[in-house]
């Protein structure tokens, strides 16, 4: 890997060194070097600020994940994660400066196309809505990314982002355990949940017992210059249909019975509980929404609201990040997409890496190749990826 850009490594800062607070010789002993993800936005860098000023040896490190060759217009203000990123490098380039560490940026853009852009439109061309974050967490962010980085000959001992969660270790089961947040409005446990105990092992999230006024509040206390700037939004600003760069393949619409209401440019335009914008001529008389997605017939399915409600699913390539791979039924709460709160479940094992899920009370737009993740109080005990749902 080509890795760094060497106009910016090494980067020095020119903070003001009496914000970091002094450390007493006890406080020294369990000093690390930590590697901080730097995003360009105010949470990595309150994470890095927060580190250093308990003494540890920071170092901080962006990844690029922009490629040049994707049909993607160059967005101007957009600040989703696929865009050119040059606005955010300086960014960095001004908190590493601001903190006094050293920075660089790290080249992930072939292992993100090829692990996370590559499944994106594959799992779009299949009917299902795949979500970019969780491969991008698992795979690149935390793999890619620090494995490159000891690669260019940088040390350090733990890695460290931003993110809204907390990790402890269990001496009952002997391993490291995914937790929530304390600011659960703020909580990223769902796109966490694949990560691995090797990682858990080696990872720190100092955000993870602050809630996010009081980050903004560090942030402005001590000056940083992204202390008022916007939190990410999305995976991609724009149309989806830039990424994925289909040629139009129609097809029908049609009710549950199979009646043709109308016809549609290709099944990827289209996820399951959509409303608005089917392309049907004239309208209908009862509100109708998107209940399936067939990639082998081309056809898209409408239905009521009714048709939404399922009340269980199955799921694939589970992982049981933080428990030993469970071999009875338990209760639990799961999560079938980031902005829903957990519902009550029985989760069913059905060896090492599918599961079944039976709500106690069925779920409205069960998403195939979204994900399901498994809670029990405030631990992760795994999650997978929604391979179909049933009435």
């Amino acid at each position: 890997m080509s890795g760094f850009l060497p106009s910016l490594q090494g980067m020095k800062g020119r903070g003001n060194p009496s914000q970091i607070k002094s450390i007493d010789s006890n406080e020294r002993k369990t000093l690390m070097k930590i590697l901080v993800g730097l995003s360009g936005g105010v949470d990595s860098a309150v994470s890095a600020y927060l580190l250093k000023k308990q003494g540890h040896e920071v170092t901080g490190a962006m990844m690029s994940i922009w490629d040049d060759s994707l049909p993607v217009p160059k967005i101007a203000g957009g600040n989703g994660c696929i865009a050119p990123k040059d606005g955010d490098i300086k960014t960095v380039k001004k908190i590493a400066e601001f903190l006094d560490i050293p920075f660089t940026v790290i080249d992930c853009s072939s292992e993100y196309k090829k692990t996370v852009l590559e499944n994106f439109k594959s799992e779009y061309k299949s009917g299902r809505t795949p979500n970019p974050c969780v491969w991008c967490n698992a795979y690149i962010k935390f793999g890619v990314l620090p494995e490159a980085a000891k690669r260019g000959g940088i040390r350090f001992d733990k890695f460290a982002t931003g993110h809204y969660a907390n990790i402890v270790y269990n001496d009952e089961i002997k391993k490291y355990q995914l937790k929530k947040a304390k600011d659960l409005n703020k909580d990223q446990t769902y796109f966490l949940y694949r990560l691995s105990q090797k990682t858990l092992s080696e990872t720190l999230f100092p955000l993870g017992n602050l809630i996010k006024s009081e980050v903004r509040s560090i942030a402005k206390e001590i000056g940083l210059p992204v202390a008022e700037k916007p939190d990410s939004q999305d995976f991609y600003c724009g149309d989806y249909n830039d990424i994925l760069g289909f040629q139009a393949n129609p097809g029908d619409i049609v009710d549950k019975n199979g009646k043709v209401l109308g016809k549609h440019s290709g099944i990827w335009n289209y996820t399951i509980g959509k409303r608005k914008g089917l392309g049907l001529p004239g309208g209908t008389k009862e509100p109708l929404y998107v209940i399936d997605i067939s990639a082998k017939q081309n056809v898209i399915v409408l239905g009521s609201k009714e048709d939404l409600y399922s009340k269980s699913l199955t799921a694939e390539k589970v992982s049981w990040g933080s428990v030993p791979v469970p071999k009875e039924p338990f209760n639990a709460t799961v999560k079938i997409r980031r902005q829903n709160a957990p519902s009550k479940a029985a989760v069913i094992p059905m060896g090492e890496s599918t599961a079944e899920v039976v709500f106690e009370t069925p779920q409205m737009s069960v998403t195939s190749g979204q994900s399901a993740v498994f809670y029990k109080d405030d631990v992760v005990f795994g999650g997978g990826i929604i391979k179909r749902r049933a009435g």
